[in-house]
This record gives C-alpha cells, structure tokens and sequence, in this order.
C-alpha cells in the first residue's frame, strides 16, 4: 500500500507512505487514495479524517518517473486516476483535513485542496509547476481559493508560496510549529467529536454546493438542509 490507515475513537488518519520517492503520486497510490476514501465515506463510525504524511515532505507531485514509455491513452488514463482520488476525498461526508509539511507540489496542492481545509507547518510550501513541466493540471481548485491571478502567477512562473504567504492567501487555515502540531489536532479533534455528526455532514454540503450558486440558490440549499435536519429530530433544543 502506499497510504497507511489508523483509527482511533473516530478518528480516520490516512497517511501518504512513498517517502523514498517524496510521496510523489503515482497510479498505485490514486488507486490506493481512491479505495481509502470510498471505504471511509461507508463506515458511519469516521467523524474526522486527517490527510498526513510520511518523510520530509507531503507530496512532491506526480511522478514522473512512471511516464517514459506511456501512450497517450495511458497517460490520460493515470491523469483521470488522478482525478478520482482527488475526488474522492472532496466528496467524503465528514470534516476531512490536510496536515501539510515540507512542500506540496502539483497533485499534492490537489489533495490538500481536495480536504476541507489546511494545517501547515511553517516550513510548508505550495506550488503548481505543471505548465512549466509541459502539462496541465491543478488548474480548478486553486483558483477557487487563491483567485485566479494568484493561481495564475504560480502556474506561470513556479512561484511557491510559503506557508505564511498561504495563510494570508486564505489557502492554508492556521499554521502551526511542529512542536505545537499534535497539540493543535488533538484541539481540533475534540472540537468536531462533540458536534452533531449530521449537522458538520449538512453543513459542510451547503458550504460546497453552496459557493456554485447564486445567493438565492445557497439559501434554497442551506433552507432544505435545515428542514432535513428538522426532519431528523437531531436538532438542538429538542428534548
């Protein structure tokens, strides 16, 4: 396997483990990332994924060292492996966080942006070296986030932003010293396993779906969420 799992009290780890090769993507590990989330998105036991990762850094990109001799269909084919890992995490229902140190390049920018939201350590960097490598890729979540000139600037030029430089660009959530780092996330644990699993699940839905709407769709969105919700009978102040 080239993830590793732990589970502890509901608390789903999911750790990238190629750190020979820099945790640099290849088919195995889409097809390992893919399988991981679609059996956490069926175990109602998960209420919060962290995304981590072995080795001094989170992901160095793809790996081009799988590509020489590649087809174009097999080229596309690992590019669409890609894109349902990526997926896949998006996708899941419960609160899913990247913890990111050393460098995420390329597809590793496409799986920490692929989580809910970024707890970096101070020496992480983010970068999207694709156009200058003579591919394209990483070209729809980051602008998203960043803005599109910002996504741009690092498309165009390699710039990588420090982890400062992704806290002030709203790409990163907090930025945390390493010796802080486990501190942080057990905080963070605590906060998301005494809240109603339904309610982040609903929420998070809205949040998602919501931010491709215009406003009077977001509120239909959060308004039908409210009413499932209501449905349910796991709201607060029920007795």
């Amino acid at each position: 396997m080239t993830v590793v799992h732990s589970f502890d009290n509901g608390v789903f780890t999911l750790t990238l483990k190629r750190p020979e090769a820099r945790n640099a993507l290849n088919g195995q590990m889409c097809e390992d990332l893919r399988r991981s989330a679609e059996s956490i998105a069926a175990d109602p036991n998960v209420r919060l994924v962290f995304v981590r990762a072995m080795g001094p850094v989170f992901c160095a990109g793809a790996d081009v060292k799988e590509r020489p001799g590649m087809s174009e269909d097999q080229v596309r084919a690992r590019r669409l492996k890609g894109f349902a890992a990526y997926h896949a995490l998006e996708s899941l229902p419960m609160p899913v966080i990247a913890v990111v140190h050393g460098a995420a390049l390329g597809s590793g920018v496409e799986i920490a942006a692929a989580c809910d939201f970024i707890v970096a350590t101070p020496d992480a960097v983010f970068g999207t070296p694709e156009a200058l490598r003579g591919t394209v890729g990483a070209t729809q979540r980051l602008p998203r986030v960043l803005g599109k000139r910002l996504a741009k600037d690092l498309m165009f030029t390699g710039r990588r932003l420090s982890a400062a430089e992704a806290l002030a660009a709203g790409f990163v959530s907090r930025v945390v010293p390493p010796e802080k780092l486990e501190h942080e996330l057990a905080n963070i644990s605590q906060s998301v396993m005494v809240a109603p699993p339904e309610a982040l699940r609903l929420a998070k839905q809205c949040i998602d779906r919501g931010v491709d709407l215009d406003p009077r769709g977001a509120l239909g969105l959060e308004l039908m969420a409210i009413e499932e919700q209501l449905a349910s009978g796991q709201w607060m102040g029920k007795s």
